[in-house]
This record gives C-alpha cells, sequence and structure tokens, in this order.
C-alpha cells in the first residue's frame, strides 16, 4: 500500500513515516514546504500525481495560544485545507484518514466523552478542527476521523519534553491539576491507524484515539519525573506543586475534562490500546541523549 502523509515531520507524522515499512506500506511524506495544503490546485496535483492508496492527514496548526490571535491561519491549515485534501480524495477515489483533537469538546461532561455526544470547543484551535472534521464528512464519503489527545512523542514540542527541560532547569514546579485527559503517544495513534487501515474493514466515521487511563497534568508530570529518574536522566526539581488553571491563566480556556471513551474503536477494530505510561517510558528512552 502506497501512504501519502501530510505533516511528516510532525510527532504523528514522523511515527506515520517510521512505521510505515514494517506493515508493508510504502510513506511518502510532505511537509509545509514540499506541499502547500492550503492551496486547492497543488493539493490535486500532489495526490493526482502520486496515486496513494490512502492520504493521512497529519498536518495541523496545534498552537492552541497562539491561535486565538492567528485564527486565519488556524482556520486555513486546520479547515479550508482539510477540505481541499477530502475534495481531492473524493474526486480520486481515495481513503482519507484525518487526526483531530479532543479539544472540540467543552470539558462539562463529568465521564469520557463518546463520538456521538455534543461538541462544543472552548477556542480557535477547537473550532477550527471541528471545522475541518465537518468538511471530511461532507466531502469524502470514505473517511477516519481519528480524535486523540495529549499527544507526546520524542518528536516536536510536548508536554514531555517541556517537562523534562523544565525539570533539569528549577527545583520547584506548579503544575495544573484541574485538567483531565488522556496522554497519547504518537507512535500509539501511528500504530492504530495502520491497523485499521489493515483490518480493510472500511467502517468509515469517527474515532476517539486515546490511551488509557485518564489522568491530571500534574499526575502526568509526576509520571514523566519518575520515569525520567529511572533512565537517569538529569533533573534538578525537588518539588512539584499542584495548581489550579485559575493559577496558571493563558489566552485560550481549556476543558476540565478531555476523556476520551475509546470503545467504538477498539471494539469495531478488535485494537487494544496500549497504557500510556509504557508508552512514555519508551519515548523518555529514546530521549536520554537528547539536550532540552
Amino acid at each position: 500500500m502506497k501512504v501519502l502523509v501530510t505533516g511528516c515531520y510532525g510527532q504523528v507524522g514522523a511515527e506515520l513515516m517510521g512505521l510505515a515499512t514494517a506493515y508493508g506500506h510504502e510513506a511518502i511524506g510532505f511537509d509545509h514546504d514540499t506541499l502547500d495544503i492550503t492551496q486547492q490546485k497543488l493539493v490535486m496535483a500532489c495526490i493526482s500525481k502520486e496515486k496513494p492508496s490512502v492520504v493521512i492527514n497529519a498536518a495541523a496548526y496545534t498552537a492552541v495560544d497562539k491561535a486565538e490571535d492567528d485564527k486565519g491561519t488556524a482556520k486555513a491549515v486546520n479547515a479550508t485545507a482539510v477540505g481541499y485534501l477530502a475534495q481531492a480524495c473524493r474526486t480520486l477515489d481515495i481513503p482519507l484518514a484525518h487526526i483531530s483533537t479532543d479539544y472540540v469538546f467543552d470539558g462539562s461532561k463529568e465521564c469520557a466523552y463518546l463520538e456521538s455526544d455534543t461538541v462544543s470547543p472552548l477556542g480557535v484551535y477547537g473550532e477550527t478542527k471541528l471545522e475541518g472534521e465537518a468538511l471530511v464528512q461532507s466531502e469524502c464519503e470514505k473517511h477516519y476521523i481519528f480524535r486523540t489527545s495529549w499527544v507526546f512523542s520524542a518528536h516536536g514540542n510536548n508536554f514531555v519534553k517541556t517537562m523534562l527541560r523544565l525539570g533539569a532547569e528549577r527545583e520547584e514546579l506548579g503544575i495544573v491539576a484541574d485538567q483531565r485527559g488522556k496522554p497519547t503517544s504518537a507512535r500509539e495513534i501511528a500504530r492504530v491507524i495502520y491497523e485499521v487501515l489493515a483490518s480493510h474493514k472500511n467502517a468509515w466515521g469517527i474515532y476517539h484515539l486515546a490511551q488509557p487511563n485518564a489522568v491530571t497534568w500534574f499526575d502526568f508530570a509526576q509520571s514523566i519525573f519518575a520515569g525520567a529518574k529511572q533512565q537517569s536522566l538529569p533533573l534538578r526539581v525537588k518539588q512539584v506543586n499542584a495548581i489550579a488553571t485559575a493559577d496558571f491563566p493563558t489566552p485560550a480556556k481549556r476543558p476540565e475534562n478531555s476523556e476520551l471513551d475509546c470503545n467504538k474503536l477498539e471494539t469495531t477494530f478488535d485494537i487494544k490500546l496500549q497504557l500510556w505510561n509504557v508508552s512514555l517510558a519508551e519515548v523518555i528512552k529514546d530521549l536520554r541523549n537528547e539536550r532540552f
């Protein structure tokens, strides 16, 4: 199978490129410099030329806070460009796998969110990602939309790498303890997407893809530091304090609860999601020799 990956140098894109061979796929990747997905003619020309078996869109504008003052760019990448990809895939009869986010929900639900729950994003990032979902659904019948959450990896910028950097610089840290979600490794996302494609079930639709179990950012940080100590990474941090969201104001409002229920994904495709702490140990091991 030939797989075309957009956002190939991002967290998920890099893992999709890296795992392709193991699944017997030929992966061809594009980033902004090699394919500007906000240009409709370029998108159509590229997909027509490459003739992939499937397109996986891992490209996104993910700067949640910056998006509040840069809505035009966020909308262009997370919505308009996604529509162009969906239109091209429909025209060429190619399935589209698209990665979305837990931030399409407002966080008011007490338990885990189902795919069928009402969406109500709190900020521009979530709004534009939701627009992208709608365009995929309306423009391309053969689609998978994977909503994921709290993505981390050895690539790019993410919470794990930020904690390792701050933990090496400071003796005391305050971490938000009243937001809950499911940390999910980019490698696990890539693995599951390839497993879904390999099933050939063509069970198109929206699926939640996040690793068990739900924790707060504070809990996640504690696990990161514990893992770093096991790998003998340099740490100065001695005190980690639980703080409220109100004590750490940000331009974008974030959902208090963005826990995703992944039962639909696991039962439809007979997939067992790996625990995030197992993936975290793998990522920290990969980062042992990296400078932050």
